[in-house]
């Protein structure tokens, strides 16, 4: 029961304290005008690619008889590769956007009447002109991927001492439990989140969407990278 509750919290807390596991799903389902149940479909999906992956590479660590270090050491090299990743991503997501945005720039034009009259039209090609490729899009396949290059460090320890104990319905109580527990909060979160960012008033930033997306999704890498989040 203390491994069960020790997961349960750990897994609660990593989650919670990583913008990285939800920050990304809410400003791209809004920026990409997905529906609810695609974003938490793809939440849970990449969760569940996040944490399976520690899961592998601590059961073969556990098989391999591997040393505790050097298995931290094989984390800590993919969380390097997964925050890069999730850098390159922002960036180029921003810089998408930006130039979507301009883009999408108001402008006007003079429109002629037959009776000789004529008015200035002011438009843009946002709202009912802009077209959303949800279903050829590859971004969640991009989270996907970054999401399963990211570790679950706190995860590793609490794999490996039932495993040394040879209790291994501890180890699958306390692999199940944690994961139940890190998926369950990033898809509640990210449920809040969007609920929250639709309450505020978008329609003067609405075609900057993608690039402020992008921008926090940059901003979660560098975190990772420079903060250690």
């Amino acid at each position: 029961w203390l491994l069960m509750i020790t997961a349960s919290s750990i897994g609660f807390f990593h989650t919670l304290m990583g913008p990285d596991h939800y920050l990304p799903f809410i400003v791209i389902s809004k920026a990409r005008r997905w529906s609810l149940s695609r974003t938490l479909s793809v939440t849970f999906v990449c969760g569940l690619g996040h944490v399976l992956s520690s899961v592998v590479i601590g059961l073969t660590g556990i098989a391999l008889g591997i040393a505790l270090h050097k298995i931290e050491f094989i984390e800590s090299f993919r969380g390097n590769v997964a925050a890069y990743l999730l850098i390159a991503f922002g960036l180029l997501y921003f810089l998408w956007g930006l130039r979507s945005a301009q883009r999408n720039k108001p402008h006007s034009h003079f429109h002629f009447h037959a009776n000789g009259q004529a008015h200035l039209h002011e438009h843009n090609h946002h709202g009912n002109h802009i077209h959303i490729h949800n279903g050829k899009s590859l971004t969640p396949w991009v989270l996907f991927l970054i999401f399963v290059f990211g570790p679950c460090e706190p995860l590793i320890p609490l794999l490996m001492y039932p495993a040394a104990q040879n209790h291994w319905l501890d180890l699958t109580f306390v692999t199940l439990t944690f994961s139940l527990v890190t998926i369950t909060t990033m898809s509640v979160i990210v449920f809040l989140g969007l609920k929250g960012i639709n309450l505020l008033p978008m329609e003067k930033i609405e075609r900057y969407t993608h690039a402020l997306a992008g921008f926090a999704i940059l901003l979660c890498g560098l975190s990772i990278q420079l903060l250690g989040l």
